[in-house]
């Protein structure tokens, strides 16, 4: 387990007020997805680099139910599961850009839009990455197809087209957006495939 300071953060004791740590690792998405919300709402923070081979007590301690990262530790008190870490991100720090918005019906289409990704993209892109042959060219199929859904749904979102990421109204979205496609030209690469396609999404390209 490995501990290193973001954002200059002094550490100190968790029985000390406001103190943030994040547990995560290099290589997972949904870790990066609260280390982006907690950098977009520049929020000073610990981050501790968990082996998921070899997982540190604290870990076990902090997400007993699953054991996995991401878990954000706030005045000695964990929030486990990146959407609602960064929906708590978003309520407890009112600084920064708003993660989520205030109105409740376009709140709750965002929320649904947000698992949509977390629940479907996500685990179909695992997929593609994890099989070959015809099982991948399957894969391929149904994230393409879970593409041409996103784009069609989050539209009324984005009448100007996507921010880019140093906009400052990026939201929760965004985040799931940027941790999933950020890498997009390398996974093409390696993949020998076009994943994103101007003619059949062109506002998810044009981000």
């Amino acid at each position: 387990m490995k501990l290193r300071q973001r954002c200059n953060f002094k550490i100190i004791g968790m029985e000390e007020a406001n103190t943030v740590r994040l547990h995560g690792t290099w290589r997972s998405p949904y870790a990066k997805r609260v280390e982006l919300a907690l950098h977009l709402k520049g929020i000073a923070f610990e981050y501790v680099e968990e082996d998921l081979n070899n997982k540190s007590p604290s870990l076990i301690k902090f997400n007993p139910v699953y054991k996995k990262v991401p878990v954000l530790v706030h005045n000695g008190k964990p929030i486990a599961e990146s959407l609602c870490i960064i929906e708590y991100i978003d309520e407890t720090w009112k600084v920064g850009p708003q993660l989520l918005p205030q109105d409740p019906y376009r709140r709750a289409n965002v929320r649904f839009w947000a698992s949509f990704i977390h629940q479907q993209l996500y685990e179909t892109m695992f997929t593609v990455l994890k099989t070959a042959g015809e099982a991948q060219e399957r894969a391929i199929d149904e994230l393409l197809e879970k593409l041409q859904v996103l784009e069609e749904g989050i539209e009324e979102f984005y009448p100007n087209g996507i921010p880019s990421i140093r906009h400052q109204n990026m939201g929760i979205l965004e985040i799931l957006i940027c941790c999933l496609l950020g890498p997009y030209k390398l996974q093409e690469q390696v993949l020998d495939i076009q994943i994103i396609k101007p003619e059949r999404t062109p506002l998810i390209f044009s981000w």
